[in-house]
């Protein structure tokens, strides 16, 4: 299960490759499509293998993607945390 994903803006894209060359999980390879400005940008190969890193984002000089975190377990024992907390203030409050 992917731990990430990426959003790219193909229009703004020049084609440098940076962050091709810079995932660490080899997410990401250049196009054989064209943008408008006859650039070849990048395209999403291992989605499955993303972990939201968004080493991508910072190394691309023009902004253009971006990677985040879509972890829903995370959310899920974040959540699970804030039920168990507000359980233990009501028994606390309940006790006195």
């Amino acid at each position: 299960m992917a731990r990430g994903s990426v959003s790219i803006v193909v229009e703004r894209c020049k084609a440098c490759g940076f962050c091709v060359e810079f995932c660490p999980s080899k997410v990401l390879a250049l196009s054989s499509a064209f943008n408008s400005k006859g650039y070849h940008p990048p395209h999403v190969v291992n989605q499955e293998k993303c972990s939201g890193c968004d080493l991508c984002g910072m190394y691309c000089p023009d902004f253009a993607i971006h990677g985040y975190r879509t972890d829903k377990t995370a959310a899920a024992a974040a959540e699970g945390f804030a039920e168990a907390i507000a359980e233990a203030i009501t028994e606390a409050d309940n006790a006195r």
